[in-house]
């Protein structure tokens, strides 16, 4: 994401605005007014699931640090102006419902369900541009780095899937997702503050 914060102020008031329209479509479930043009998973969801959802993010992160360590890729880091972190925690709300809501095929069988998640977590660590750059025009940037850094995002979509569709979410709420998705992406800002490859 383009690190202007013009645009990042920008992705926060979608974020927000999104993050409004799904609050409202949670509380006209809560009360018995639901319309059928709701927010997919707008609907409530057990401590358990927040619980899980983020607890399983983290641990991903944990992975992903260290394997950055042990293959030796944490000089490889890209840097990340502060004021990004503010986007970072919005991604937790747009791609949760663009990916885990929209991007889905549900009520069609566990097996289209299952190559759904598989193919989108495909997509979605494909778009967050590790294997490509723009700089220069378009380019392929297929080092060790960016294999990494895109099979740990694909391993994170299929967690946030599983996250809405395991059976510690009945309702396949999306509030647990957006949790552990912004949890995750928290982290990650922590983690390059620690290794000193945030700016300030």
């Amino acid at each position: 994401m383009n690190e202007n914060p013009l645009m990042i102020l920008l992705y926060v008031g979608v974020a927000a605005y999104v993050g409004q329209i799904y609050w409202g479509d949670y509380k006209a479930v809560k009360s018995g007014e639901a319309n059928a043009g709701a927010m997919p998973g707008a609907v409530a969801a057990p401590l358990g699931a927040f619980i899980i959802g983020t607890l399983g993010a983290l641990l991903l992160l944990g992975v992903e640090t260290g394997g950055e360590i042990a293959l030796g890729l944490v000089d490889e880091q890209s840097e990340m102006v502060w004021f990004f972190v503010f986007a970072a925690i919005a991604a937790g709300v747009v791609e949760e419902v663009i990916f885990r809501g929209y991007f889905v095929i549900d009520n069609k069988g566990r097996s289209l369900l299952i190559a759904s998640a598989v193919g989108f977590s495909l997509i979605f660590a494909i778009i967050h541009g590790h294997l490509w750059s723009r700089e220069d025009g378009f380019e392929w940037t297929l080092t060790g780095k960016a294999f990494f850094s895109t099979a740990i995002l694909f391993a994170n979509s299929l967690w946030f899937y599983a996250v809405r569709f395991g059976p510690w979410n009945p309702k396949r709420s999306l509030f647990p997702c957006m949790l552990a998705h912004a949890a995750s992406n928290l982290g990650v800002f922590f983690v390059k503050w620690a290794q000193g490859y945030v700016i300030f």
